[in-house]
């Protein structure tokens, strides 16, 4: 029974989770429309950020920080092979490019790369979507 209930928890933890991905998948398409560049990428990164605890929280598997966020999510979904390299590539860039939108003043984020940002995080959380649903998470 315990080991059902836990199984509930974490799904509708994997759900919240893919709610919360959505959500700034669609708040950074409408920033992005609006040629809010900095604020787009924040959201999409946030977008990623969120679909990766998705992927750890099937394992029961939570990290206080972004670091520990993209370094679980290597470890546990790229380094074993469920998810492609390709994604972990996309994570770290949109880290990185959402570190310097947010804390460099001197970054001015070009509508065409935050165009980028957005598209690529919508791949990346249907690629975490696609692999939860095959693992009868979602």
């Amino acid at each position: 029974v315990q080991m059902a209930e836990e199984i509930v928890a974490r799904q509708r933890e994997v759900r919240l989770y893919i709610d919360h991905a959505d959500e700034m998948l669609r708040v950074a398409a409408h920033t992005l429309a609006q040629e809010f560049c900095s604020t787009a990428v924040n959201r999409a990164y946030y977008a990623i950020f969120y679909a990766a605890n998705a992927l750890l929280a099937t394992r029961g598997l939570s990290r206080g920080k972004h670091s520990g966020v993209i370094a679980a999510f290597r470890q546990y979904f790229v380094k074993p092979g469920p998810i492609e390299t390709e994604y972990s590539r996309t994570y770290g860039r949109l880290m990185d490019d959402r570190h310097g939108a947010d804390y460099d003043l001197e970054t001015d984020v070009e509508p065409e790369q935050a165009a980028v940002d957005v598209e690529n995080a919508h791949q990346f959380v249907a690629r975490v979507r696609q692999h939860l649903q095959q693992e009868g998470w979602l």
